[in-house]
């Protein structure tokens, strides 16, 4: 049995094109996702901080005694807050704005509300 000495095994250049061709038609089937996975999950964030911070505002006026009149104090909130740390909105990473008064609607609110509707409590 004779032995050909200049065949080598690999791959074709068709077979090559056709693996790349399947993995970019996959990656553009599961990169739109991750990105909507992305926008879902901080808006969801950004409503749930907003809630924490409402009820921790609600629970701070109702212990100091305070009015829908008087004006709220982030720096107090800290005190009812796992950690101490007021929280951020994780798109931009800015601090959450309050009320001029404890009575204004709403008590908190996003930084990125006008660019993100979504990231308001509704």
């Amino acid at each position: 049995m004779k032995l050909n000495p200049y065949s080598r095994g690999g791959f074709t250049l068709v077979e090559i094109m056709i693996v790349v061709s399947i993995i970019g038609m996959l990656s553009a089937i599961a990169v739109p996702n991750f990105v909507r996975a992305r926008k879902t999950s901080q808006t969801d964030v950004c409503i749930n901080n907003l809630r924490q911070l409402d009820s921790c505002l609600q629970q701070w006026a109702l212990e100091n005694n305070k009015n829908n009149s008087d004006a709220p104090n982030p720096g107090a909130l800290t005190a009812y807050l796992r950690g101490g740390v007021l929280p951020t909105c994780p798109v931009g990473l800015l601090s959450y704005n309050f009320g001029l008064t404890i009575g204004t609607a709403p008590p908190v609110s996003c930084p990125n509300v006008l660019t993100l509707p979504s990231h308001a409590l509704p």
